[in-house]
């Protein structure tokens, strides 16, 4: 169907898909395809806007399975999560109901690389996914599979060469009416397992994957390409000895990943993990069989960040280890999951290969390690809604983007379910700027740079990171989302009696004021300077803890833990956050001045040939976009920045000028 659409586009009378009225079809305002992690977000983020929103995917019973790792967050993931979670999302709550281990990833850095993980009971994680979902207002579940998009022209403009989204067609002939479609199909689109030369269609082990939909978005003209993947074996707690291992416990007191929570429900029962590594007898086994690895020999990009046994052996050849961790897939499983020992190899050479490790000398694969490669589209087809720039009312979301791991697309979903739901109500979109979250630093870095290998989320791709914390995505994003009816009455509550106990207990500290002679009486290290300093500016000092303080100001024992963590964690950074507000006073003037992502850069005088085709390509939304493009120079730019301020000075002369004839 999209096919002849896209053929029609080329000729002057264009024909479009239509909807026959002796169909009846199914009405909705948003229909979102998927429900893996971007899905379950964007179904969610949808219907929490008010917009009449269907879930499709094609078999509802593995709504919110964890395809790959039983756990959730991890240096940068943990901030996404929280992000999530501050646009009232839902992944972080269901973590903390089935998380059985928490742990903060490096607790002696800054707080400001503080990262939340958990490991998560997979069983546990996906009912609580499901029963929140069956559950949420205006939401209805689907089970069926999309083969393509129904579109039409825009009745706004009906010349326009940008068709609009009309509904989906599924492969049982069914249409269903929508005017917004977003797109999660994480590895099932035209996915393909790899295990040693083997390859056959499927986007998750037992699971077929999606097909026509790639044929349409083909057709429609995106750019698609292939991206690759990979999981290890599933293998038999009872056959591994764990007598030798290091043990790796969670924290004694787990911090929620949720906002909303003050704990979480496994506290008092958390699993151990163990910890091993491969040997150089390991590494053998990988070269003397690379060649019967289909998945190696094949050139699409995998994942560097979390990259297969195969890949890490090749890499880094002079390694003689690498860390293994084994991880339980939840209380009532007999599987044990080895984070680190991903790999496509054929199943003859894998159980050799596992049992080279230490602990694993005896170990029964339950399930093969096999690679997944998949479609995945140009993220640069996208603007920073998430929308498609070729067709207005397509959303994209997830792994369809370039990006790897459960929480990068979570933070997709959420934005792309969002601003579905409001574009469908005729509301103004959520924009989250590099400035705003990770969320926003992740989603320009893929419209802007595109996605050469699988995307993963760190806190070192921020420039504000100091700013952009795992502690403060509430006090950034919530009230935000609040604006545009996106976060509920029991967020909005809590969130405002947090920022207000922030304040108060703030306010508290920096009225308490003492001469350096008093704060040495009550047993701090304070240089007689004469310079009388407040309890605030004291916790700027490496060997003051704000639990000190209390001797000094009483009132803070009624204060709640992670009040004070916040508390603290800001007078920590506040001399740093005043100078990197200069900084951010610069982006956003950059952000805040717009260019139109139709316009025709052949206009545009003084800019090269080459830096016309990578803008017309890209097609950047403001100058600070514009600016983080691969291949812009220095005086392109400053031809840019003239023809943006012209335009939008006349865009703002035209406004003066309505309004005046308005009075």
């Amino acid at each position: 169907m999209l096919g002849c659409i896209k053929s029609s586009l080329k000729q002057s009378s264009r024909r479009y898909a239509t909807l026959s009225s002796s169909t009846h079809p199914l009405a909705y305002d948003v229909c979102v395809i998927g429900g893996g992690h971007a899905g379950c977000e964007a179904a969610a983020g949808a219907a929490r806007t008010g917009a009449r929103t269907l879930l499709l995917t094609q078999n509802p019973n593995t709504i919110g399975e964890l395809s790959c790792n039983p756990s959730m967050g991890g240096v940068g993931k943990g901030t996404l999560m929280r992000e999530v979670d501050a646009l009232d999302g839902l992944c972080a709550k269901v973590t903390d109901a089935a998380g059985i281990q928490f742990q903060i990833l490096n607790r002696s850095k800054g707080a400001a690389v503080w990262s939340p993980r958990a490991q998560v009971d997979r069983k546990l994680y996906k009912k609580h996914m499901q029963d929140a979902l069956s559950r949420y207002p205006n939401l209805d579940i689907h089970a069926g599979s999309v083969f393509d998009l129904v579109l039409g022209p825009s009745p706004l403009s009906p010349d326009s060469s940008r068709p609009e989204v009309r509904g989906v067609k599924l492969d049982s002939g069914e249409i269903i009416t929508c005017s917004q479609v977003v797109i999660c199909t994480g590895t099932f689109l035209s996915g393909e397992i790899h295990i040693g030369m083997k390859r056959f269609p499927a986007g998750r082990m037992g699971e077929a994957p999606t097909v026509g939909l790639s044929a349409s978005l083909n057709a429609a003209g995106f750019r698609l390409g292939r991206l690759q993947t990979g999981t290890p074996a599933r293998l038999a707690k009872d056959s591994i000895n764990f007598s030798s291992l290091e043990v790796q416990e969670g924290d004694k007191d787990p911090v929620p990943f949720s906002f909303m929570h003050d704990t979480v429900a496994n506290a008092a029962n958390q699993v151990l993990c163990y910890k091993t590594v491969t040997t150089p007898a390991t590494h053998d086994i990988i070269r003397a069989n690379i060649e019967r690895c289909v998945h190696i020999q094949e050139t699409k990009k995998g994942p560097r960040y979390c990259p297969s046994l195969e890949a890490k052996v090749m890499r880094f050849p002079q390694k003689s280890a690498h860390n293994v961790w084994l991880e339980p897939e939840g209380y009532d499983s007999d599987l044990i999951y080895p984070n680190g020992l991903s790999c496509s190899m054929p199943e003859d050479v894998q159980e050799t290969l596992y049992r080279s490790v230490p602990g694993l000398e005896n170990v029964k694969i339950v399930r093969p390690a096999y690679g997944v490669e998949y479609d995945h589209v140009d993220a640069r087809e996208l603007g920073p809604t998430l929308e498609t720039k070729r067709i207005k009312g397509l959303f994209l979301a997830g792994q369809i983007n370039g990006t790897t791991g459960y929480e990068e697309a979570a933070g997709q979903g959420v934005v792309a379910g969002l601003n579905a739901g409001l574009a469908a109500l005729h509301h103004p979109p959520l924009v989250i700027s590099r400035a705003d979250g990770f969320i926003g630093v992740m989603i320009d870095d893929l419209i802007v740079k595109g996605a050469e290998e699988p995307y993963r989320m760190f806190t070192s791709r921020s420039e504000y990171r100091m700013t952009l914390r795992s502690d403060n995505a509430d006090l950034r994003l919530t009230e935000k989302g609040r604006a545009l009816g996106a976060v509920g009455d029991a967020r909005w509550n809590r969130f405002e009696s947090t920022r207000a106990e922030i304040a108060r207990v703030t306010e508290l500290l920096h009225s308490f004021v003492l001469s350096p002679q008093q704060w040495q009486r009550h047993g701090f290290d304070r240089k007689l300077d004469g310079a009388k300093k407040s309890a605030f500016e004291m916790l700027r000092h490496r060997n003051v803890a704000i639990e000190a303080l209390t001797a000094v100001l009483p009132e803070l024992r009624s204060v709640h833990p992670h009040i004070l963590t916040r508390v603290e964690t800001d007078a920590v950074y506040s001399s740093h956050l005043r100078r990197q507000e200069a900084d951010l006073r610069v982006f956003m003037e950059d952000e805040t001045l717009a260019l139109d992502p139709h316009l025709d850069y052949n206009t545009v005088e003084g800019l090269s040939s080459e830096v016309r085709e990578r803008l017309s390509k890209v097609r950047p939304t403001s100058i600070g976009a514009a600016k983080r493009m691969e291949g812009m120079t220095p005086s392109s730019m400053i031809y840019l920045l003239k023809h943006a301020r012209r335009t939008n000075a006349i865009k703002r002369g035209r406004g003066l000028a309505e309004d005046t004839l308005a009075m």
